[in-house]
């Protein structure tokens, strides 16, 4: 069999070759003819442009999160497939028997039609042993090619016959009407399916050229042996088909961001200005909103091209430039462990899916884990888009950033910042929380609205309701008189210096001519009484806080909104001692050491040492002391956490309308690192039980991972 195979290969190759050579002699013998124009032509230049490389998505420590693979693939046209399809069968015999010898015409394509038929039968029994699955999988793959073909022949067919339709009236153009309503309205504008059939028949579109991928094949064996099986049937091919290949599949989703067809307009634009950068027709470019897409200008490599003259010689050259890696602050492994521990807790029945979770290095303000719940396999995204669009859980929607909810008592400890450093109360100034209903227009404490209490009688053996008291127990009376006490606009400069109220920039530092500049889309977050414009980068442009608000702002709630990753850095800046610093979710490079020091200044936020003083001990006894509302959750732990030389300082949350649980604080290990941590969950009631409990246990996994602890390293 293989003898005969090379027999043909060697006749096939010396007829092509005296076809080029019958070529050249008429070039050369007609010098007067019109093959001197095209000779003028090619002499100006044969142009081959060379694919490039996407670069890779790493994380700190260069484990390869998302990277370009070679896949081969058995890839059928649909010149032949479509044989399979009846409807297609019937255009070819309705066009025969309009022929001027239909009984012959007619003969002829019944017996193409059979032949053809009969080699697909032999492509989908082979295709299925490769596969090894039931023949009529491969048969419902090439059928889904001939739906898809014929869709757009019939979508095609009908606006160009019917472009007065009264449906164009409801849409832009005709690339927005959706294709079941134009094959509807088809059908309604010709009722006869046999005319349908023929109008059809007129309509030649670029996607019945094109060989379509049917079957990849997984192993260097079944590449070879495809090879041999197809050499001769005309119509299948064994290509390469470029993948964007995801190793961790779930992990950081909406982080890393995924890959789609380069077919949009914004998409067009970016490098319009580059012949070589400029994407051609199934290339691939990042979709909103993650890695891939802020990147695209970092990531996406330049074509390489070749031009030669007449005689092959190479006239110019352009190298092709692959795109360049980019690299992640995030420890992927964290973050997976961290994913899936928050998938399989068994939470209470009022928490919906819907969770966020970040962690942030206090020193360097590396975002170490950022993550959204639920997520989406990214290798599937593509396929399963629509689904992931209408699901209603918002799985493509980033939590950590690009959510925004009510902080609840997460923000107390900003709010006794401001009131300690503008001098509207000192430590040991108390403000009562009797066991009473608060008065109209004012937030009730929820140890009242829990059990009929209030914290005067829990803390009057340990001095009264004071700041640290209040921290500890998470009185609502004391935060709401506090914050209504702060100018207003004076509460707002301290929950902006915070980074409230804006969006903090996490693209890379990446600066080139003519290509536009990407961040992540990002929720600004609230502080003030009514919606701010889009962008807010300076505090004269926030609206105004009005006075009567400022006591419900105390309690994190009104119209005050955050994300996790504002609570979480905030939180940094209270670890590091009073220094905010913009985190980062870049590395300067792929060689760029995990633990250098972010660039990026810090500023002093001018917080006395007393202050932080009240702040330090009031958010340890959250945690580490009994009365602190997350002490029980805590309490189990706390002699592990010990011996591993850690220390948890925290505050618990919880809202209503809409209903969240929270937890924010940070740790410390006694090799001198921090880390500060944000957790929300959806429908959760009690940040004490609902979000507690899940901190706990991700400090525990830094621990393990050696980011704070007796094991952590100290920066280089």
């Amino acid at each position: 069999m293989y003898d005969k195979r090379i027999k043909i290969f060697i006749i096939l190759s010396a007829l092509l070759l005296a076809v080029c050579l019958l070529r050249l002699t008429q070039m050369q013998m007609l010098p007067g003819s019109s093959v001197q124009d095209d000779i003028a032509e090619l002499k100006r230049g044969l142009s081959l442009q060379l694919k490039t490389i996407r670069g890779k998505i790493l994380d700190r420590t260069g484990r390869v999160l998302a990277a370009d693979e070679p896949r081969f693939w058995v890839h059928i046209n649909y010149r032949f497939s479509s044989f399979l399809d009846e409807r297609v069968q019937q255009g070819k015999l309705l066009r025969a028997a309009k022929k001027t010898d239909p009984r012959l015409a007619l003969s002829e394509t019944r017996e193409e039609i059979q032949a053809r038929l009969e080699d697909l039968q032999q492509v989908i029994n082979k295709c299925a042993q490769f596969k090894s699955v039931e023949p009529s999988k491969i048969t419902d793959e090439i059928q889904k090619i001939n739906d898809f073909v014929w869709d757009r022949r019939v979508f095609q067919a009908w606006g160009r016959n019917f472009p007065n339709s009264e449906v164009f009236e409801n849409y832009d153009s005709i690339i927005s009407v959706p294709g079941s309503q134009a094959i509807a309205d088809f059908e309604k504008q010709q009722p006869d399916p046999v005319k349908r059939l023929g109008l059809v028949n007129e309509v030649d579109i670029a996607e019945m050229h094109e060989d379509w991928p049917l079957l990849e094949l997984k192993t260097d064996n079944d590449i070879f042996a495809a090879q041999l099986e197809f050499l001769n049937i005309d119509g299948v091919q064994i290509l390469p088909k470029e993948q964007r290949s995801y190793p961790f599949g779930t992990v950081a989703a909406q982080t890393i961001g995924w890959v789609g067809p380069a077919t949009q307009e914004q998409d067009k634009q970016l490098f319009a200005n580059d012949r070589l950068l400029s994407y051609l027709g199934g290339e691939l470019c990042g979709r909103e909103d993650g890695v891939e897409y802020v990147c695209e200008a970092i990531l996406r490599g330049r074509r390489g091209e070749l031009v030669r003259d007449i005689d092959l010689q190479i006239v110019s050259r352009t190298e092709t430039r692959f795109g360049k890696d980019v690299s992640l602050t995030l420890d992927i492994e964290l973050q997976q462990r961290i994913e899936n521990y928050l998938a399989r807790y068994r939470h209470d029945p009022n928490c919906g899916p819907g969770m966020a979770a970040v962690v942030v290095d206090a020193a360097t303000g590396d975002i170490l884990a950022l993550v959204s719940m639920p997520v989406f396999d990214l290798n599937r995204t593509r396929y399963d888009y629509g689904d992931l669009v209408n699901d209603s859980n918002e799985p493509l929607i980033n939590r950590a950033i690009n959510k925004q909810y009510p902080p609840g008592s997460v923000v107390k400890p900003l709010i006794l910042i401001a009131g300690l450093e503008s001098a509207k109360i000192t430590p040991d100034a108390i403000i009562n929380c009797s066991a009473q209903k608060a008065p109209k227009g004012w937030p009730s404490c929820w140890i009242y609205n829990r059990y009929r209490l209030g914290h005067d009688g829990k803390w009057q053996s340990d001095g009264g309701n004071s700041a640290n008291n209040a921290i500890k127990g998470s009185c609502n009376i004391y935060f709401s008189s506090l914050a209504d006490r702060i100018d207003p606009w004076f509460l707002q400069q301290w929950l902006f210096k915070f980074g409230y109220g804006h969006s903090i920039p996490l693209a890379p530092n990446f600066r080139a001519p003519s290509i536009e500049l990407r961040d992540f889309r990002q929720a600004l977050g609230i502080i003030s009484s009514s919606i701010p414009g889009d962008e807010i980068s300076n505090l004269e442009q926030l609206p105004p806080l009005k006075k009567g608000e400022r006591r419900f702002f105390g309690i994190g709630q009104g119209n005050l909104r955050v994300t996790p990753l504002q609570v979480a850095n905030a939180m940094a800046a209270i670890a590091r001692g009073g220094f905010y610093k913009r985190p980062r979710l870049f590395l300067e490079g792929p060689q760029e050491p995990a633990r250098i020091e972010n660039r990026e200044s810090s500023i002093y936020l001018n917080i006395s040492p007393q202050t932080l003083a009240v702040i330090y001990e009031g958010m340890s006894a959250v945690v580490n002391e009994p009365g602190g509302t997350a002490y029980t959750e805590f309490a189990p732990v706390l002699a592990g956490l010990a011996r591993q030389g850690t220390k948890v300082y925290g505050k618990t949350g919880s809202t209503e309308a809409p209903e969240n649980a929270w937890f924010a604080g940070f740790a410390t290990g006694s090799a001198g690192r921090s880390i500060s941590i944000a957790v929300v969950v959806e429908g959760g009631q009690h940040g004490s039980s609902d979000a507690a409990p899940l901190a706990r246990d991700i400090i525990q996994f830094c621990i393990d991972a050696g980011h704070i602890g007796q094991t952590a390293q100290t920066r280089e």
